[in-house]
């Protein structure tokens, strides 16, 4: 089975995310090895790894800072990297046209923050037409207050966002899933 047709979207796995207020280092070794394996994964089977990076002028994530890079602990080489500064990255960054031009049907969607440009992400994908692996373990946020008081964790957070998403606009998948039949290229 060739899987030609897929690439898999790293979104805003950067350092302007250690320079936020709510900055929470909870879980990222595991998540960085998670999205590691991933893109390992993807490169060995020949699926295009796609970098996106969020920009926003006057804050952490501004070009001109030096924070819009690769988040250290991440060792990535993309095959195309695109910028945003809207949440999902289809909103006019040219994904889109790129994803069309290289015959791209299957998306596998990973990055930081999974409630929110993960999220949104996967949804704008779905709603443009292509198949979505939404890899949950692939993905990290932070966790978040409630008006009310209420502390949502992480896990909250993904779990949250997995059962909104799931069979409506992506399919909900481990790293092994992800890449489970891809034919993965063996070293000479």
């Amino acid at each position: 089975m060739s899987h030609a047709d897929t690439a898999l979207i790293v979104i805003d796995v950067q350092e302007s995310f250690r320079h936020m207020p709510y900055w929470n280092a909870e879980g990222l070794i595991a998540y960085l090895a998670h999205q590691q394996r991933l893109i390992d994964g993807a490169k060995a089977a020949g699926i295009p790894v796609v970098q996106i990076f969020h920009t926003r002028a006057g804050s952490p994530f501004d070009r001109e800072g030096g924070l819009v890079r690769t988040m250290e602990g991440l060792s990535i080489q993309p095959d195309v990297t695109f910028y945003k500064e809207r949440h999902s990255a289809l909103a006019g960054t040219g994904l889109d046209i790129w994803l069309t031009r290289n015959g791209i049907n299957r998306l596998i969607i990973s990055g930081i923050r999974t409630e929110q440009c993960c999220e949104t992400t996967t949804r704008h994908a779905s709603d443009l037409g292509w198949s979505v692996d939404f890899v949950s373990a692939a993905t990290f946020t932070f966790p978040m207050q409630h008006a009310d008081g209420t502390v949502f964790s992480q896990s909250d957070i993904i779990r949250r966002t997995e059962l909104v998403l799931a069979t409506r606009f992506a399919r909900i998948v481990s790293v092994d899933e992800a890449l489970a039949g891809l034919n993965i290229k063996k070293a000479a």
